[in-house]
């Protein structure tokens, strides 16, 4: 089953900290999004392996749009 990881607010994709393929647990940082002049982790929601990165880094993104998805 497929589980999203959606930005909670609008920023700009800073940093891509995982791959297509990489084993993830839950509660590790996927990606960190700048907003409000800070840097906010995001986080997977469940253990997964990373199966889609629907963004790049330097990409505006507005809140919950898909950045994630697991496998």
């Amino acid at each position: 089953m497929a589980v999203e990881v959606v930005a909670p607010m609008p920023g700009t994709i800073a940093e891509i900290l995982v791959s297509v393929g990489d084993e993830v647990k839950a509660d590790e940082e996927l990606i960190i999004l700048e907003a409000m002049k800070m840097e906010n982790p995001i986080v997977a929601p469940a253990d997964g392996k990373v199966s889609e990165i629907k963004v790049e880094e330097k990409d505006k993104v507005d809140t919950n749009q898909v950045l994630i998805v697991l496998g």
